[in-house]
Order: C-alpha cells, then structure tokens, then sequence
C-alpha cells in the first residue's frame, strides 16, 4: 500500500522559535504556529476557527527561522506530520504529540508598520524580493541517517 505524508500551513508564530543545539551542534528550533480557518454558517453568521500546530525544525533552517522569525510572523511550512509518544513520569500514563517536521519554508507577510525600535530585534525580511533566509530542500528520497543534517537527532542528543 502506498502511502502518503505531506502537510503545507500558513499561518503566524504563537511566540519566539526556541533554538537549542544537540551536543553534536544540530541546531533544532520549536515553533508554534496558529492557523485560521473563517467561513460562513448556514445562519448568515461568520465563524472563527484557530487550530495550533506545533513544528520542529533542523539545521540551517532552525537557525534561519530563530534569526528571522518572531512571535506573530508570518510563516508558509511545508513538512511531514510526526507522533511522538512518550509515558509520563508524574502520572505514568501514555501520552501522546501529533507534530510537524519542517521540510522547507517561505517567510511571508513582511516587517509590521512602523518598524519597531533598534533594540527589539531581527524581523521577518520584507515579502518579495530576495530573501536571504529562504531555505527549501526537497523531501531524502531514502531516509536520512539519525544525525545528518535537517534530520532529526537521536532522543538521547536532545537538549529538552
């Protein structure tokens, strides 16, 4: 059988990419980013739904986005959906993460009105144009060994 595993989001940082460094040095950057989905009820009323999605990302793409990216920016991801699974040490129960494995992004929106102050930090580059933190990489046709670059690490080399 078959099988197939794609997702494409666009949609706005919920906070800052938080970058760490395995002890081999693979940069990894959490991200966490809102979704929105309006449409129109059979009643006339227009309805909101926000759907959170939380994305890793690996290598030069996580220093990229942690360089560039801030909480509300603008982000189109392309990646593969991961469970992680996991007991939990207070209550010893199963639990369970669907998450997203970034393969390739596109900055969009571009810097807010106003520009913000010297001191408050790297934005977003502006929407069209060049952008020097553009990373796309086509999908390993095979599986990528555990510790190569834009792959994910080994459990045991994780930070957090």
């Amino acid at each position: 059988m078959a099988s197939f595993n794609k997702v494409i989001l666009a949609g706005n940082l919920t906070r800052d990419p938080e970058l760490r460094y395995t002890p081999k040095g693979t940069a990894i950057a959490k991200l966490s980013m809102a979704v929105n989905r309006k449409w129109t009820g059979e009643d006339g009323q227009t309805r909101e739904e926000v759907t959170y999605v939380d994305i890793d990302a690996f290598g030069k793409q996580a220093e990229v986005i942690s360089q560039y990216l801030r909480k509300g920016g603008g982000l189109l991801a392309e990646g593969r959906l991961k469970l992680d699974q996991w007991d939990d040490k207070q209550t010893g129960q199963k639990r369970s993460r669907l998450g997203v494995v970034l393969e390739s992004f596109t900055f969009i929106g571009g810097r807010p009105e106003g520009g913000g102050s010297a001191g408050s930090g790297p934005m977003a580059p502006p929407a069209g144009g060049s952008v020097p933190g553009r990373v796309n990489r086509p999908a390993p046709s095979a599986p990528a060994p555990a510790d190569a670059e834009g792959g994910p690490p080994d459990d045991d080399d994780v930070p957090f």
